[in-house]
């Protein structure tokens, strides 16, 4: 039998006589903490979730029915090897055993009634879900290979395959060499700040590892803290809420792992040509024309009418974007183009589950290195240390050794030479000497890649951590919440040369020069740093040297349109656009007169006195809700033990190590950050430390719900607790599973 515990923070903590029996627990106490969470991720994966969510959510589920994510979600799971298969069913097991207390726990499947009613009962008898008029919607249920689809959900545009898109308009309309200009993350980029203090620079004399992941934040939160423990095995960590294990972030006690994203390219768009004949769809290949797999599908949107879409896979992949440039009359009558997407899970069946359960029963670095053998999707770099000294660094995932072009640009399908070869890119992995950091510069992974975050967080890290002898779990906080805004220097460089300014702009210069570059919250030289770097932007993104470049995202699916927009675009390669002599138009000339331009309008603007950074700065957090009211503003829960009303303005900016990033020019609003942050202190496990934002239940209403927020607000972390006589074992029919 196994048993629920919990801390003080609400932090579930299980106990079980094995493996399978604690998967299903763990599916379980998730379906209980976060039922409606769990309930969308599943209709996100399957293509389902505009029936609940509505029209807003169409184009995810277009998306996702035209990728086959759960199609290829379930290929997988028919190729996963027995014991891995059989502990996925158990969590999913567990998951169906708690929905239905979980759903009358979530207030949320009672307030989709309104919303559900109109949709039609077409999508519940194809996808598993019900609807008791006297309660609301019921919780589908959920399939072995569920978990799976949700995870591919997840990481699917990980590798920003559309930014190949982005990069092949760069390169027809201003020239090759002008596509390196732009070739930093942007807005839709998951990235990650980690790094190891080897036993030689900590107080305790063993290895710490900590970082944050950076994901888009989510109410509530992406990752669940969690403890899984039975005889084999006793892992805490940071899981995935519908995936099973600790993949990402996990202490087993005599090792400990972390990963951030590498930044890898193993994802290929081909342009396709395709033709109907005789009521199929042919693709055109290196080899002629081919059937191709087609058929269409029907997408229940609340409040409106159904959506049907095409489904196509070429033997390239599943078609995701349709394309206009060559229609026209062929010896095969009308061919038009669209873009197909090529990854790995849907080539290989593999989606690397296998690492999950090894994970977890690792002991040593060696563990969990041939755990991540296994490893496929996505592409991280990893670090790890163990008590006996062993410490780890490498790249774990699955990249295809193919033709140069194909990481660059959408290839045409029909020309040999871009095919996938029958091998994979070997694995980078470094000697750990020293303190070691990973932040999704061009490192490690560089070999794999082509796109990656600027070295300012990397190593602003690595001169911190330089700049003490030694570290213990209690110091890392004042790493997390660092400042510092170092990519800020070009533009103040150029903003202090300016002369023949109008005094308020001579005011505002001289300000901006004394400026510490720390983005603080209560900071108003920083408010005002950004303002002008927002005006900059804009401006840069509407001069006419950029002007073919613009609307490339008003006919590309919505789902590609962070990669593609022109503002994110120019307001992440700010720094190479202002130094950069490659763009005709765009020379220091043009350059000194549009920041002149935008420093004297920013001056003028008299609503801009006393403003400060968190004023601008505010946490605008994804929820999924089908009616707003249900949910209390994320910064006036009331307070929470004491402590103050929650403040939802934030500290940090993009380049911080503190990453809060906006889109400058056009919203200062936060929606990706830190969304955990965890220190891993091999020397004893229970001076760990960790915090989420928001809290560890997903329902609202609860205790826990919001408790950790204003601690992640301010940057501090909660301690993980280890011993089972400090936690409280739940004495209802929940504790026994």
């Amino acid at each position: 039998m196994s048993r629920v515990y919990r801390d003080a923070w609400g932090i579930p903590h299980l106990r079980a006589g094995d493996p399978y029996e604690l998967a299903f627990a763990q599916g379980r106490v998730t379906a209980l903490d976060r039922a409606w969470q769990i309930e969308v991720e599943r209709r996100r994966a399957t293509g389902t979730s505009a029936a609940i969510l509505g029209p807003d959510a169409v184009a995810w589920d277009r998306f996702a029915r035209q990728a086959r994510l759960a199609d290829t979600a379930e290929r997988c799971l028919h190729a996963l090897d027995d014991d891995t298969a059989r502990w996925l069913s158990a969590y999913v097991d567990g998951v169906n055993a708690g929905l239905p207390e979980g759903a009358h726990r979530a207030p949320e499947f009672a307030a989709t009634d309104a919303a559900w009613h109109d949709a039609e009962q077409h999508d519940a008898e194809q996808h598993g879900t019900t609807r008791d008029d006297a309660a609301g919607l019921a919780p589908g249920r959920w399939e072995p290979w569920t978990p799976m689809a949700i995870w591919l959900s997840h990481h699917i545009l990980f590798a920003h395959f559309p930014a190949k898109l982005w990069r092949e308009a760069v390169a027809e309309r201003l020239g090759p060499e002008a596509v390196a200009l732009f070739a930093a993350d942007g807005p839709g980029t998951g990235g990650s700040n980690g790094w190891l203090v080897p036993a030689d620079r900590t107080a305790t004399g063993a290895a710490l590892i900590a970082g944050d992941p950076h994901r888009f934040i989510e109410d509530p939160g992406f990752y669940q803290q969690i403890r899984l423990a039975c005889p084999e095995f006793d892992v805490v960590g940071l899981a995935v809420p519908g995936v099973p294990g600790i993949p990402h972030f996990g202490h087993a006690g005599s090792v400990a792992w972390a990963i951030t994203n590498a930044m890898a390219d193993y994802q290929d768009l081909f342009r396709e040509r395709l033709w109907r004949v005789d009521g199929r769809v042919e693709a055109l290949g290196p080899d002629g024309w081919r059937p191709c797999a087609a058929h269409v599908e029907v997408v229940e949107v609340a409040g409106e009418a159904p959506v049907e879409v095409e489904v196509v896979e070429t033997g390239r992949g599943p078609v995701v974007m349709a394309d206009a440039r060559v229609p026209g009359e062929t010896g095969h009558g009308q061919v038009w183009e669209a873009v197909s997407l090529r990854y790995p899970p849907r080539v290989l069946r593999d989606l690397g589950f296998a690492a999950l359960p090894a994970l977890l029963r690792a002991k040593t670095v060696a563990d969990v290195d041939r755990a991540l053998d296994r490893w496929a999707e996505p592409v991280n770099v990893v670090l790890a240390a163990d008590t006996g000294g062993g410490l780890l660094h490498r790249v774990a995932g699955v990249v295809p050794v193919r033709h140069p072009d194909n990481l660059l640009r959408a290839v045409p399908a029909w020309e040999p030479g871009h095919e996938w070869r029958d091998r994979h890119a070997p694995m980078p992995r470094r000697d750990i000497r020293g303190i070691t950091v990973m932040a999704n510069e061009r490192g490690i992974a560089a070999p794999l890649g082509v796109e990656f975050a600027p070295p300012y967080r990397a190593g602003r890290i690595s001169r911190l951590l330089d700049g003490s002898p030694r570290w213990s779990a209690g110091d890392m906080a004042a790493v997390h919440t660092d400042t510092l805004q170092p990519a800020a220097g070009p533009l103040l460089d150029l903003l202090a040369g300016l002369d023949g300014l109008g005094p308020e702009a001579v005011r505002l210069r001289d300000r901006l020069s004394a400026w510490d570059r720390r983005m603080d919250a209560g900071s108003t030289d920083a408010a005002a740093y950004a303002q002008v770097r927002a005006e900059v932007v804009r401006r840069l993104a509407a001069h006419p040297a950029l002007a073919s470049l613009a609307g490339l995202d008003a006919g590309a699916p919505e789902v590609f349109r962070p990669w593609l927009a022109l503002a994110p675009r120019v307001a992440y390669a700010l720094e190479s656009l202002l130094t950069t002599g490659l763009l005709p138009g765009l020379d220091r000339a043009a350059i000194t007169e549009l920041a002149r331009a935008a420093l004297e309008d920013v001056a003028a603007r008299r609503e801009m006195t006393g403003v400060r950074w968190g004023d601008l700065h505010r946490l605008a957090p994804w929820r999924a809700l089908p009616s707003p009211a249900i949910s209390s503003p994320v910064d006036d829960p009331g307070p929470v033990d004491g402590a103050a009303p929650m403040e939802a303005g934030l500290a940090g900016d993009h380049d911080c190590v503190l990453s809060t990033s906006s889109v400058p020019g056009v919203t200062h609003h936060c929606a990706r950050g830190p969304a955990a942050r965890y220190v891993w202190d091999l020397a004893r496990r229970e001076g760990s430390l960790w915090i989420v934002p928001f809290g560890a239940s997903g329902v609202p209403g609860d205790p826990h719900r919001r408790d950790q927020h204003p601690l992640w607000l301010r940057g501090e972390l909660v301690p993980v607790i280890t011993d089972w006589n400090r936690l409280t074992l739940e004495h209802t029919d929940r504790g026994a599973i």
